[in-house]
C-alpha cells in the first residue's frame, strides 16, 4: 500500500545487499541489536528475532577485533537458518583499522557505517577517512556517513561559532549547530565522491535528540543534496517517550517526502523485547499510508457501554495472532498485509465499523445480548456466541486469509 498524494524527495538509490534504499523504492525498516557482537550465537539470534519481526537491514557494532572476526560468523550461522537480512556494520574510532585488518568481516557486511565525528582527529582525519573509503571501493561496499550531534566535529562547530559571531545580526547558537550537523556530512560526503565513492554508495544521516531539531537539519540536507537519507531521532528515550518523540519528529518529515530508510531508536526496558523498535516503525510508515507491513485492526477505546473486557481481550489476542501468523502468510499469500480487521465494542459503531472492515466483529456491550455478530465484506455472515469466540473469529480470519489470497503465487521466504 502506498499514498500517492504525498510528495517524495528524489534521492539516488543505493543497493544495501539486495535491499535498494532512496529512488523510487519503499522506506526500508532497519534496526539495531544490543548484544556484543563478538557473542556470536546471541547476536545471531537477536538479528533473527529482528529480522522475523521485519526488520528489513540490521546494524551490528563492530568496536574491537573479537566483533569483527564475529561478523563472518554471525552471516554464515543466518544463512544456515534461513536468514538473509542484510547486515551493517557499526564503526567508530578505529573503523579504518578494523576493515583493513579482518577482510572477512568487510566482505560479509552489506554497508558499514562511520562518524565523521569520530572517524579521526586532527591530521588523522582524512587519511583514517580515505583508508574507509579506499576499502569501501575495493569491498564494492555502500557507506553511511552519520552524523550525530553528540559526537560532532567540534572544530567545524567552533568554526562556525566563530563565524556567526563576526556577523552584523548573529544566527541563534542553535542554528549554528544545524549548521554544523548538515556541513559535516556534506562535506563528509564530497570527500568520498572525491575519493572516487559514487552517491549510489553514499547514505546520510544525521542524528539529534530533539524533534524540533531533527526536523530542520533534515528540511536542510534534504534542500541541499540528492544522497539517499536514514531517519531517526537519537536518544529517543524509554517507554512512550521515545515512541511519542521519534513518531512526531519523523512523521513530518515523512510527510515532506523526506526519509528513505528508518529506524525508531528505543531504550529497551529491562528484560524488554528488543523487536519493538521494528514494530513501531513499521506502524509509523503504515499508519501513513506509505507502507503496509501486517493487517490493520480497527479497535474501539471503549467507554461506559464497554464495562465487559471481553472485547480489549480479544483485539489483543487478534493482534497477536496476526503477528504471529504473518511471517508464513507474507510468502504464502501475496497483498495479505493489505487485510483490514475491525473489533468493536458494542452496536453504537460495532456494526457499522465491521461493515466498513474486511472482516469485522461487533461484541456485546454492556446490556446487550450476549451475541457478536460477524461481518466478511460488508455483509453479516454469522454471529458467535459462547466462551470461544476469540478462538472461533480466529479461524474465520484464517479462512478468509487462504480464499482471497491463496491463489495468488507462493513467494520465497525473504527471513
Amino acid at each position: 500500500m502506498t499514498t500517492d498524494t504525498l510528495p517524495r524527495r528524489k534521492s539516488v538509490p543505493v543497493d544495501v545487499g539486495g535491499v535498494t534504499v532512496g529512488g523510487s523504492a519503499p522506506i526500508v525498516v532497519q534496526s539495531m541489536t544490543n548484544t556484543d557482537t563478538a557473542d556470536v550465537d546471541g547476536t545471531a539470534a537477536q538479528v533473527a528475532a529482528l529480522a522475523r519481526a521485519g526488520s528489513e537491514i540490521v546494524r551490528v557494532t563492530v568496536d574491537r577485533d573479537e566483533a569483527a572476526k564475529a561478523v563472518p560468523r554471525i552471516v554464515e550461522k543466518l544463512a544456515a537458518r534461513g536468514v538473509r537480512v542484510p547486515i551493517v556494520g557499526d564503526f567508530h574510532y578505529n573503523g579504518h583499522t578494523l576493515l583493513a585488518e579482518n577482510p572477512a568481516c568487510a566482505e560479509a557486511l552489506a554497508k558499514w557505517r562511520i562518524n565523521p565525528g569520530n572517524v579521526g582527529f586532527k591530521a588523522k582525519r582524512d587519511l583514517q577517512f580515505g583508508a574507509i573509503i579506499d576499502l569501501a571501493q575495493k569491498f564494492a561496499k555502500p557507506v553511511r556517513i552519520g552524523v550525530n550531534w553528540g559526537s560532532l566535529d567540534q572544530e567545524l562547530l567552533t568554526h562556525l561559532m566563530d563565524e556567526n559571531a563576526k556577523l552584523a545580526n548573529p544566527k541563534p547558537a542553535r542554528s549554528v549547530m544545524h549548521e554544523a550537523i548538515v556541513q559535516s556530512a556534506l562535506i563528509s560526503a564530497t570527500r568520498a565522491e572525491e575519493l572516487g565513492l559514487g552517491q549510489d554508495r553514499i547514505i546520510i544521516s544525521a542524528k539529534v535528540s530533539a524533534v524540533q531539531d531533527l526536523v530542520q537539519v533534515y528540511r536542510l540536507l534534504a534542500a541541499r543534496c540528492s544522497y539517499a537519507l536514514h531517519l531517526g531521532l537519537t536518544e529517543a528515550g524509554m517507554g512512550s517517550k521515545g515512541i511519542v518523540a521519534s513518531t512526531a519528529g519523523m512523521a513530518i518529515l515523512l510527510q515532506e517526502g523526506i526519509g528513505d530508510t528508518i529506524r525508531v531508536s528505543l531504550t529497551p526496558e529491562p528484560g524488554g523485547d528488543r523487536t519493538l523498535e521494528v514494530k513501531v516503525a513499521q506502524e509509523i510508515l503504515q499508519t501513513m499510508g506509505l507502507r503496509a507491513f501486517v493487517p490493520i485492526v480497527a479497535a474501539c477505546p471503549g467507554c461506559g457501554r464497554t464495562t465487559s473486557t471481553v472485547f480489549q481481550e480479544l483485539a489483543s489476542d487478534i493482534e497477536r495472532f496476526l503477528r504471529q501468523r504473518m511471517p508464513e502468510w507474507r510468502t504464502r499469500y501475496p497483498g495479505v498485509e493489505g487485510l483490514n480487521l475491525a473489533v468493536m465494542g458494542c452496536i453504537v459503531n460495532g456494526p457499522g465499523e465491521s461493515k466498513h472492515a474486511d472482516i469485522g466483529i461487533s461484541l456485546p456491550g454492556t446490556g446487550e445480548a450476549p451475541s457478536a455478530p460477524v461481518f466478511i465484506d460488508g455483509r453479516k455472515a454469522m454471529t458467535l456466541r459462547g466462551s470461544n469466540i476469540a478462538a472461533e473469529f480466529q479461524a474465520i480470519v484464517e479462512d478468509y486469509v487462504e480464499k482471497r489470497f491463496g491463489a495468488a503465487k507462493v513467494r520465497e521466504p525473504q527471513t
